[in-house]
């Protein structure tokens, strides 16, 4: 966990972390998932100096209530596919459309 979380977002991450696991995620995969949506509300309370476009306007986790928790045919939104195509590099991701960011970002994942 980075340095900067205070106790609040630490009991929160391992909170969300361990409901992940009791639902059958891998720890790895539970980590992940804690950390982003940690990280994103820190960045939408104004507690993060970095902080990327959709983690600052799109919905909070909270709002959103699980929306993408499911692996259903949306997944990710094109706006959070075009910040990690952005993350790792992609180039040409201006122009690409929202299945063609999800084949760059998923090549990329898999590597």
């Amino acid at each position: 966990m980075p340095d900067a979380w205070n106790d609040k977002r630490e009991r929160q991450y391992e909170h969300i972390k361990e409901g992940l696991e009791d639902k059958g995620r891998s720890e790895d995969e539970a980590e992940e998932i804690a950390a982003r949506t940690v990280n994103k509300t820190r960045a939408q309370k104004g507690e993060s100096e970095d902080a990327s476009r959709t983690s600052t306007e799109d919905k909070s986790p909270s709002e959103r209530g699980g929306e993408h928790s499911h692996s259903g045919p949306q997944g990710r939104t094109k706006d959070q596919l075009y910040e990690d195509a952005r993350r790792q590099g992609v180039e040409g991701r201006s122009s690409m459309d929202k299945a063609e960011l999800q084949d760059e970002v998923e090549k990329r994942e898999d590597r």
